[in-house]
Parts: C-alpha cells; sequence; structure tokens
C-alpha cells in the first residue's frame, strides 16, 4: 500500500499529496506560530491541542460525506441477494480515530449463513469473491475495489481517503447473545484449537463490541490517539516502512490505557498525556496492558486462556474484545523505543523540568506473579533515593524555620516540629505519597486551645511560609496549595529533576506528651484527659492523633524493611480499589490498612525475611474478614489504668471492625459502618484469583495461602489479666 503519511502534507498510496502543502521552516510569527506548522518534534508542547485541530482531525463534513459512502455501500451488498444480517464498523473509522488525509476503516458484514466461527473460516473467502465481483459491477466502485489477501475499497472525499476493508464476518453476539460472554469465548477458543487459527482471526467478530469500547473515553482522549498515531506514521515515514494497523491500534489501546489509569480527566494537558504514552513505550519489555469489561477471570477456560496470554513474552497489549488478539506482539519495538526518547528530550515537549507526566505503570499488580512480587515493589513503587534524599533536605530546613523563625517576633514558642505520615515512617510510595509536619505550639496548653486556636496559628504559618518559600532556593519546588482547610496548611514538595512529589500538611497540635520521656510516666495522663475531654464533649475519637505523631511513627519506623515494603504493596493496591470507585465510595483510611498489615505480620510471620505473596495474601484475608476484627496495641496504653481500662473496654465491644491506632486509644480507623469496607472486601476476594497468589510447582500451579491470623484480639490475649471474659 505504500507509505501512509497522514496530514494535510501527507502522501497517500500513490504518492500524491492531499491537501496544502507544509509552510516548511518559516513557521514563526508575532504569537510564535503561524498559519503553517513546523514538524511534529518542533510544536511547542502548550500547541500540541492546535496542532491535532488544524492538522490531524478530518472535517466534520469529510466524515459525514465518508459516513455517507459507506452507508451506501453496506446498503447496495445488503440489496444484492448476499445473507447480510447486519454491520459493523471498525478499524479506525469505526474507533471514531479516523487522521486527516489518509486513514483506514472496515465494514463488517454479518452473514446469515454463518452460523458459528468455524463457518467463517472455511467460507469467507469465497464469499469475498462473490463480494468483489458485485462491487466491481457498480460504476462507483469499480476501478477502486482490490482483491488481495483481504478486499478492500478505496473511498475519497475533498482530500480525505479512506481505504475500507471489507469482511463478511459471523456474528457471535447474535448467535450466542450478549449476556452469554463467557459461552462465546469458550466456542472460540475451541474453535481456533480445532481450525488452527490464527491469533486474532476471528478479531471481526466483535468489531460491535470494539466500537463501544471506544465510545466510553471522552473526545479528547481520542484526540491524544490521533497526536501518537500521527507520531508513530512519522516514525514510519522516516523508515520508508508502511505503518501496520494492527500496531498502530495497539498504539491506541496504549494511549487509552495511559489516560484511565494516569488521569480519567476530560480535561487534562495534551503534553503530560505525550509523555507517559512515550514513557510507556521506553518500558515495551515489561508492558501488559489488557481490559476484563467484555471477558474475565470467572469462567475457567477463558481464564485460562487469558492467564496464557499474560504469561507470556512482553510486551502484551490485549485486544479489550478478543483474549486470544495480543496486538503488541508484533512491531519495531526498538526502534520506537529510540523514537520515543528522542521526541521526550526534544526542547519543545521537554519545556519544564521535570516535564510532567502521569503516574502510570506499565504492568499491573493483578497479574504480578508472586515471585517478582519484591521486583514490582523495587521497580516501581519505592521512591527514587535521591528525591527521599532532597525531600529530607528541605523539610528539615521548613522545620528549623519553624522552630526558630516562624514565630520569632511573638511570645508563641515552638516547642518542636515533627514529621509525620508515610514519608516519615519510611512507607511512602514513589508518587504522590503524602507526610506531615507537626508544630507543636507553647500557647496550646490543652486539647480543647488545640480545638479552638489552631485555625489562627494556621494563618500566620502560611504568612510566614510565604515570605520564607520566596527566599530560599531548596534542592525541591515548594508550592503551597491555594485553598487549605482553616486547620490545616498544605503544601507540596516537587523534585527539579524528578517526576515526583510529596503532599504535606502542618498542623499545629498541643505537647500532650511533653518530651517524650522513656517508659509511661507522662502517658496515662494525656490519655485520661483525652478520654475526658471526649466523654464530655462529644468529639469524635482520633480528632487529636495529631499529637501522638511521635508514637504513630515510631511504631512503624522501627519495623524491619520488608515489612514496610509490603504496607507499599497493600497502599498500591488500595489506590487501584479507589480508582475503581465510581462515584467516589467513602473508604477506610489508607492508616487502616498500614496497621493491618503490621497486625497480619506480627500475628502470622514476625520474621524480617518472609514471602511478600503470603503477607499480602494475608492482608486481604482480613479485608474479607473485616466484620470480625477486633484488633489493638498496648504498646503506648494499656487496661492497667482506671479509666483507660473502661474506656478500651467500651472500644473493644464496638462495632467491627474494630482496629485501634497504637498511639491513640480513641482512634478507632476500623470504624464499624462509618466507611465502605464491604467495597473493599468484594475488591480483596476478587483479587484472590491474582497472579499475585500462584505458584508455579513443576507444570502445574498452586494457590498462595494466607498466615494463620487470628482476628480477634482480647484483653488476655495481649497478656492483660482482668476477668476471663469482658464480651467481646
Amino acid at each position: 500500500m505504500g507509505n501512509w503519511l497522514v496530514g494535510e502534507s501527507s502522501a497517500g498510496p500513490s504518492g500524491g499529496s492531499f491537501g496544502e502543502p507544509s509552510a516548511g521552516p518559516s513557521w514563526r510569527s508575532s504569537d510564535g506560530l503561524s498559519g503553517g506548522w513546523p514538524d511534529l518534534h518542533a510544536v511547542p508542547a502548550y500547541r500540541l491541542k492546535d496542532f491535532i485541530h488544524a492538522k490531524l482531525k478530518p472535517s466534520e463534513e469529510c466524515l459525514k460525506r465518508i459516513d455517507q459512502d459507506v452507508d451506501a455501500i453496506s446498503d447496495f451488498l445488503w440489496s444484492s441477494e448476499l445473507p447480510v444480517r447486519g454491520v459493523a464498523k471498525g478499524g479506525s473509522y469505526g474507533r471514531e480515530t479516523v487522521l486527516r488525509g489518509y486513514s483506514d476503516g472496515t465494514l463488517v458484514l454479518f452473514m446469515g449463513g454463518f452460523r458459528s466461527f468455524r463457518d467463517q473460516k472455511e467460507n469467507q473467502r469465497g464469499l469475498l469473491s462473490v463480494i468483489e465481483q458485485r462491487l466491481k459491477h457498480h460504476k462507483k466502485y469499480s476501478m477502486s475495489v482490490s482483491l488481495g489477501h483481504t478486499l478492500e475499497v478505496l473511498l475519497s472525499v475533498h482530500g480525505q481517503k479512506i481505504l475500507l476493508q471489507i469482511l463478511p464476518a459471523f456474528d457471535p453476539l447474535s448467535g450466542f447473545g450478549e449476556d452469554s460472554s463467557s459461552r462465546i469465548y469458550r466456542d472460540l477458543k475451541s474453535t481456533m484449537d480445532k481450525v488452527r487459527a490464527a491469533p486474532g482471526e476471528f478479531a471481526a467478530c466483535f468489531t460491535t463490541l470494539q466500537q463501544r469500547f471506544f465510545q466510553r473515553y471522552p473526545r479528547r482522549v481520542k484526540e491524544l490517539v490521533l497526536l501518537v498515531k500521527h507520531w508513530y506514521q512519522e516514525c514510519q515515514e522516516k523508515r520508508m516502512t508502511s505503518p501496520s494497523r494492527r500496531f498502530s491500534y495497539a498504539l491506541e489501546l496504549l494511549t487509552v490505557y495511559a489516560w484511565e489509569q494516569g488521569c480519567q480527566n476530560e480535561d487534562f494537558d495534551m503534553a503530560e498525556g505525550v509523555r507517559t504514552v512515550l514513557g510507556l513505550i521506553k518500558q515495551s519489555s515489561e508492558l501488559c496492558v489488557y481490559w476484563i469489561v467484555n471477558y474475565g477471570f470467572d469462567d475457567v477456560t477463558v481464564r485460562n486462556t487469558l492467564l496464557c496470554q499474560l504469561r507470556s513474552q512482553r510486551p502484551i497489549i490485549l485486544d479489550p474484545t478478543d483474549p486470544t488478539n495480543n496486538v503488541g506482539k508484533d512491531g519495531s519495538w526498538e526502534l520506537l523505543t529510540e523514537a520515543a526518547q528522542a521526541w521526550l528530550d526534544s526542547p519543545s515537549l521537554n519545556d519544564m523540568s521535570p516535564a510532567q507526566c502521569w503516574n502510570v505503570l506499565p504492568t499491573s499488580l493483578f497479574i504480578t506473579p508472586s515471585h517478582l512480587l519484591d521486583t514490582f515493589i523495587k521497580d516501581f513503587l519505592q521512591p527514587n533515593e535521591k528525591f527521599l534524599k532532597q525531600i529530607r533536605k528541605a523539610v528539615n530546613i521548613i522545620c528549623e524555620f519553624l522552630k526558630n523563625n516562624c514565630f520569632k517576633d511573638s511570645s508563641t514558642k515552638v516547642l518542636k516540629a515533627v514529621k509525620g505520615g508515610s514519608t516519615a515512617k519510611g512507607t511512602a510510595l514513589k508518587n504522590g505519597s503524602d507526610a506531615d509536619i507537626v508544630v507543636f505550639l507553647s500557647p496550646l496548653k490543652s486539647y480543647d486551645s488545640q480545638n479552638k486556636e489552631r485555625a489562627m496559628f494556621v494563618q500566620e504559618i502560611q504568612r510566614q511560609l510565604e515570605v520564607f518559600r520566596k527566599t530560599q532556593e531548596l534542592e525541591v519546588k515548594f508550592e503551597i496549595s491555594e485553598w487549605t482547610a482553616p486547620r490545616v496548611l498544605s503544601f507540596t514538595l516537587k523534585s527539579r529533576s524528578l517526576n515526583e512529589s510529596v503532599d504535606f500538611d502542618v498542623l499545629p497540635a498541643y505537647d500532650a506528651l511533653g518530651q517524650l520521656h522513656p517508659g509511661f510516666t507522662s502517658r496515662p495522663k494525656a490519655y485520661k484527659d483525652l478520654i475526658a475531654l471526649c466523654k464530655s464533649s462529644g468529639i469524635k475519637g482520633g480528632e487529636f492523633s495529631t499529637c501522638f505523631t511521635e508514637l504513630q511513627c515510631k511504631f512503624i519506623i522501627l519495623r524491619p524493611t520488608k515489612l514496610k515494603n509490603l504496607i507499599r504493596l497493600v497502599k498500591h493496591w488500595y489506590k487501584q480499589c479507589e480508582r475503581k470507585m465510581k462515584p467516589k465510595a467513602s473508604l477506610p483510611p489508607k492508616y487502616a490498612l498500614e496497621l493491618l498489615t503490621v497486625y497480619a505480620w506480627e500475628q502470622g510471620s514476625g520474621m524480617e525475611k518472609f514471602d511478600t505473596a503470603e503477607g499480602f495474601r494475608t492482608v486481604l484475608d482480613l479485608v474479607i474478614k473485616y466484620q470480625q476484627l477486633c484488633i489493638f496495641w498496648t504498646v503506648n496504653y494499656n487496661f492497667e489504668d482506671e479509666p483507660i481500662r473502661t474506656f478500651l473496654l467500651t472500644q473493644i465491644q464496638k462495632k467491627r471492625p474494630v482496629i485501634l491506632d497504637p498511639a491513640d486509644p480513641t482512634g478507632d480507623v476500623g470504624g464499624g459502618d462509618r466507611w465502605c469496607w464491604h467495597l473493599l472486601a468484594k475488591e480483596a476476594n476478587e483479587w484472590l484469583s491474582s497472579l499475585c497468589f500462584e505458584l508455579q510447582s513443576g507444570d502445574s500451579w498452586q494457590r498462595v495461602q494466607p498466615w494463620k491470623v487470628p482476628v480477634v484480639q482480647t484483653p488476655g490475649s495481649c497478656g492483660a489479666h482482668i476477668y476471663p471474659t469482658v464480651g467481646i
């Protein structure tokens, strides 16, 4: 078919030019651009959207006329004494990702004579010859029909050409019904084995599903698809090679995956989307992309087919309508990787440091084999050590400022500034983790004063930090949020060279524990005062957990590194679940999952070296059993002193799940029915079929088993001798 050079200066199969030629290098004007456009690599990042509309999107009039021609062919064949029962439009044309100038399309004719996939395999070739003869006797199409391996018709209107592939096919959705997806795909696999069909040979049968799949995505995502496809075709032009329809489809799916996993906003920055897709192309050797919207893991045959694909050599990009069709298998990924790096390095796309992109992994945790979980954590979840050092240095400088300069002209003294959150605990994820700086102030002399006065101190800290930010040159960018809650100041520290960041909250607090002398000397009084306030005022439990930040951090920070990595894995799983919830559900706090992970390890292993898959499986098992959970620790408070004992006994008799904060007895992060544990449990149950929990033993596979962990703790199990039963 020759080169597909797309755009107003692109050449069609005959080498001719469609539309006006490029304006060449003389493209600048007073606003930086003239009516002409440069090569894609020279288009500034902020003008990519304009480039798409000016150069890549066909006009509505052209598309309307193409629609009329396709409908005319469909009507003609329908009335030509052929047993056509229905039609579907596929390819770029059917997916609404047609590039201006020259593009591809498919017209699938569902034939009444095809009652199975096998019928299609045996009779399609003969029927194609009949259709070719019918079209060649039609004066409008007689000169544009060709039959090589496939039947094609070249449609042309006002500079827009579509090479329309015509395919007679079996309609499984009509034959089995749309609710019989398992039966459809079982039959597909059985037929492919019997007739030795090539992977994806029956993909046309699922064109209707393919159309629906792409209809789900916003217009702007399809515009990003156009940009990626245009870039791919430019790469092929330089290599003097024709683009592959199949590989072009793979890039379309990869673009959809990037947006789905990393953004999901309809109004997004086009340059960020491009950088994300290019970054995934650079990781092609690790790519494993799939969807379970039309097929899944429930049916044994379909599951085995899907798992066979997912265990095969990467890159893997599965057609979301056909589990036998890995469209990412063929393609010059290495050469495309070089081209991707070149565009990423171009001054136009690399217009800021660091150039922003979405946080998208090239593979899913769900299909990561159990023996590769530690590698998954290391490669994708652990923050960059250079970035962590930058953050630590910046936070230390900020803490020193808060302690020594923030209130230097007032009577307020900063007793101490304590770092909290996942960054301080050593459980931060690679991107978008959270951290706290808790500022203990001398005027806050009680829990009640913290509750009433902290908003005032937040305003003053914000004013001082704004001045500080403008006078300091930190290794990281320091951005204060435009809007903050009245009782917390939020800011972000971003790397100047890496695409990583941490969100911080600055929280004024009452120093309930003093300087934390060893032992329990000051803690019983602090807890008694807190319990008394909660009982008398109706303040929610956990409201003053910031006062105990040091204890929260100490509870985690001294744990083995591998346990912290397991916590990272669980938090990543939690974020995957959270992304799926639409509308956004009120899931339990991540801290609850963090504590659940510690508990699973303490009760089930306790060893510095353990099997990550077993630990992960145990945490999910506890989530599934959430209605039974009653978990607490006595490392900072216990049952020895009244009224702490009475209060704890009341806490552990509350509606489950009960998971008490080991630093704050009023903080039940299990929350009973406060949060949607049932949704998290549903996800956990589905994840039990994940490859994360499969072990290969010879030629067979075995399931990873959880550790034996009790779901209920009692005072007796913690060494507290009260009485035989406490009603739990």
